[in-house]
């Protein structure tokens, strides 16, 4: 009897470890995150956190007026540019 319950339980855990390895060839996988999107993304993100410590300088009086609205108006430049890239990537894309 316990032999026989060994091999029931043995035969119930390949089943169940083998689910994936049966599963249909056609079922669509799950798409993969473009990369170009990925490195636009990962970019934008770079120059908020530019932006961020721009702003955090100047509030600790370690930028002048003049030196930080030069930098922020050139990181918000480049930001903008990130933004139309990412904008055009997604209307090609979709």
């Amino acid at each position: 009897m316990e032999v026989v319950l060994a091999i029931v339980l043995l035969l119930l855990a390949a089943a169940w470890i083998s689910v994936p390895l049966r599963r249909e060839k056609n079922q669509e996988e799950p798409a993969l995150e473009d990369p170009r999107m990925a490195d636009l993304e990962a970019q934008k993100e770079s120059k908020y956190r530019e932006i961020r410590d721009t702003e955090l300088d100047h509030a600790q009086n370690k930028l002048s007026d003049a030196e930080f609205a030069r930098q922020d108006a050139e990181l918000r430049r480049d930001a903008i540019a990130i933004l139309k890239e990412i904008d055009e990537a997604r209307s090609e894309s979709g």
